[in-house]
């Protein structure tokens, strides 16, 4: 089993990074693998809505959603990471997920998947608001923890600091892995996902 955990700021190393180690750490000692994804510092364009990855399972324009759409076709759940930005997730990351989910949404359906915010002060509610609506949409568990899935501090350091925090962290991946094991006993026991009705719903309005 593995967990992809896809950092969101554009600071490789930051304070979303430090929370997301705190995770990968704690899967590990509950035999789950995990990778943490950057996004990148580039700039990443946004849907354009245009339907031209219809049929292709990718995103017409090359960069690195594609690379995370080829990823979560091979992992069993997912942990998106992002700094608060203006009191929401981040602008990279809002594209990046608007994107990966509008052409890759058949590699993440009925996957457990959690947010996780990373915020100085405030904004971090409003932040997983927005970040876990990307789940509910898709057929896709959600996964909390023994507190709203959120880490304060300006720096990495101050980050460590927040002892509730990282404890929330590793709560956060031990209920990951739970639900991961949940989940593969119940394919070993003939339990199958079900199979959803098929409408006319869309994510973007042409």
């Amino acid at each position: 089993m593995k967990v992809l955990l896809i950092n969101g700021s554009p600071h490789k190393n930051g304070c979303t990074f430090t929370a997301l180690s705190e995770i990968a750490k704690t899967l590990q000692e509950c035999g789950v693998d995990s990778e943490i994804f950057h996004i990148g510092a580039a700039p990443i364009r946004g849907c354009m809505g245009c339907g031209g990855c219809a049929g292709k399972g990718k995103c017409i324009y090359e960069d690195t959603v594609n690379t995370a759409i080829e990823k979560a076709a091979e992992a069993d759940g997912f942990i998106f990471g992002s700094p608060v930005h203006y009191a929401s997730a981040g602008g990279g990351i809002t594209s990046f997920l608007d994107r990966m989910f509008y052409a890759g949404k058949s590699s993440m359906v009925y996957k457990p998947g959690a947010a996780v915010a990373s915020c100085r002060r405030a904004g971090s509610t409003a932040t997983l608001d927005q970040l876990n609506k990307y789940f509910t949409i898709s057929n896709m568990p959600l996964v909390g923890s023994s507190y709203w899935n959120m880490v304060h501090g300006n720096t990495p350091e101050e980050v460590l600091q927040d002892k509730e925090g990282l404890q929330t962290m590793r709560n956060l991946a031990r209920d990951m892995a739970w639900l991961l094991h949940c989940i593969q006993a119940g394919k070993e026991a003939g339990i199958h996902a079900p199979e959803p009705e098929r409408g006319n719903t869309t994510s973007f309005i042409r």
